[in-house]
C-alpha cells in the first residue's frame, strides 16, 4: 500500500507527492552501529588533518622506515622518542592503524547485521580501500615521497572519507525511516548540481595535493594577485626576476614555471568551486529551504567556502604556516564531506518523476 500526501516545497510552481518504496519497520535501526560509523568518519577527518600536518611540517621522511619505526614496532615505539618531525609522522601512522582496525570491525559488523546487501558490500569496499591506502602510505616512504604516489595517497584518503560518511548516513535513523519524496518535475535537477559540486570540490583537493607535494604552495607570494597580475608571466626573464626576489627578499628556494602553474591552477579552480557551490547552495535553499537537512547542509557549505577562502589567503600571507596550511586542508576535506552529504540527502528527499509514473501518483493522491 502506497503512502502519499501533498507536500508543499518553496519556490515550486506546483507540488506533487511521490513515494518512497521502503516500508515502515522494514529495516532495523542499530544505534551503536550508526554511532561507530560516525566515529569512524570523524576519525578519518582527523587522519586527514594529521596527514596535512606531516606535509605542512615537511615530516614525511622523519621516520625513514616502514612498517617499523626506526627498526622498532610502531605500537611500542617509546613516546620519549616522539620529537620534532618524528612526532607528526609517527602519530599519523598510529591514527591510520587505528582507523584500519576500526574499518575491519565496521565491515564485519555490517556483514553480520546489515540486511542491505549493497551496504555490506560498501563496508568491504571501505576495508579494501583502507588497505590500499596503507600500502600507498608505505610506498611514499619506501620510495622517498614520489609525487604521483603521494598525490594518490591523499586522494585515496578523501575517497575513503566519503565512503565512511556515506555508511554513517545510510545507517542513521533518518535514512532508514521511510520518508515521502517531493517531486521536482519541470525543474533543473538539483541532484545533478550536487553531483557536479562534489566533483569540482574533489578536483580542487587533487590540485591542492599536487601543489603541496610539488612544493608549489609558495610559488606565488602575493594574493589575490599573482606577482602583481591576474596570471603571472612565465617567461624566462620573469622567472629569473621572481627567483631573484625570492633569494634576496624572502630567502626562499627558486621556483619553476611548472610550480607556478600548479599554484595558479589551484587558485583558478577555487573560483570554479565557489561559483558552483554558491549556485547549488543558493538553489537548494531557495527551492527546498523548508527541508531542514538540505537547508542546513547548503548553509554550512557557504560558511565553509568563506572560511576556506580566508585560510587560503592566510596560508600565503603567513608563509605557509603549518597550522594555517593544515586548517586549509581540513576545511577543504570538510567542504567535500558537506557537498557529498548534500548530494546524498537531495537524492533521498527529492525525485524527478517521469511522465509515465506521474499519472499513477496523481491517481493515488486523488
Amino acid at each position: 500500500m502506497l503512502e502519499t500526501d501533498i507536500v508543499e516545497s518553496r519556490g515550486m510552481a506546483h507540488s506533487t507527492t511521490t513515494f518512497d518504496y521502503a516500508r515502515a519497520g522494514q529495516l532495523p535501526y542499530n544505534p551503536w552501529l550508526h554511532r561507530f560509523a560516525v566515529l569512524l568518519a570523524v576519525a578519518t577527518l582527523g587522519l586527514i588533518v594529521a596527514g596535512a600536518m606531516v606535509t605542512s611540517t615537511g615530516s614525511g621522511l622523519a621516520v625513514p622506515d616502514w612498517p617499523t619505526t626506526y627498526g622498532e614496532n610502531m605500537f611500542t615505539f617509546p613516546p620519549s622518542k616522539w620529537v620534532g618531525g618524528i612526532f607528526y609522522e609517527h602519530v599519523h601512522r598510529l591514527i591510520a592503524s587505528t582507523i584500519g582496525f576500526m574499518t575491519i570491525i565496521l565491515a564485519v559488523w555490517l556483514h553480520r547485521s546489515e540486511p542491505r546487501r549493497w551496504l555490506r558490500r560498501l563496508g568491504w569496499t571501505a576495508l579494501a580501500l583502507v588497505i590500499v591506502q596503507g600500502i600507498l602510505g608505505g610506498l611514499t616512504v619506501r620510495f622517498f615521497l614520489p609525487t604521483p604516489i603521494s598525490v594518490l595517497h591523499g586522494c585515496t584518503a578523501q575517497t575513503f572519507f566519503c565512503i565512511t560518511i556515506a555508511i554513517a548516513l545510510f545507517t542513521s535513523r533518518s535514512w532508514i525511516t521511510p520518508r515521502l519524496r517531493i517531486e521536482t518535475a519541470g525543474r533543473p535537477a538539483l541532484t545533478h548540481l550536487c553531483i557536479a559540486l562534489t566533483g569540482v570540490v574533489f578536483v580542487q583537493l587533487v590540485l591542492g595535493a599536487i601543489m603541496r607535494h610539488t612544493e608549489s604552495g609558495l610559488a606565488v607570494l602575493d594574493f589575490p594577485l599573482a606577482n602583481g597580475r591576474i596570471m603571472p608571466d612565465l617567461g624566462d626573464a620573469a622567472l629569473e626576476h621572481y627567483n631573484e626576489t625570492r633569494r634576496m627578499g624572502h630567502f626562499l628556494p627558486e621556483v619553476t614555471a611548472a610550480q607556478v602553474m600548479y599554484h595558479m591552477a589551484h587558485r583558478f579552480w577555487a573560483v570554479v568551486v565557489a561559483v558552483v557551490l554558491l549556485a547549488t547552495a543558493g538553489l537548494a535553499i531557495a527551492r527546498h529551504g523548508d527541508i531542514r537537512s538540505i537547508r542546513s547542509l547548503a548553509s554550512m557549505g557557504i560558511a565553509l567556502l568563506c572560511v576556506q577562502i580566508g585560510l587560503g589567503a592566510w596560508t600565503i600571507w603567513s608563509g605557509k604556516h603549518p597550522y594555517v596550511a593544515t586548517a586549509h586542508v581540513a576545511v577543504g576535506a570538510s567542504t567535500l564531506g558537506v557537498a557529498w552529504l548534500l548530494t546524498l540527502q537531495v537524492h533521498r528527499r527529492l525525485q524527478v518523476v517521469s511522465n509515465a509514473v506521474r499519472p499513477v501518483l496523481e491517481g493515488a493522491t486523488a
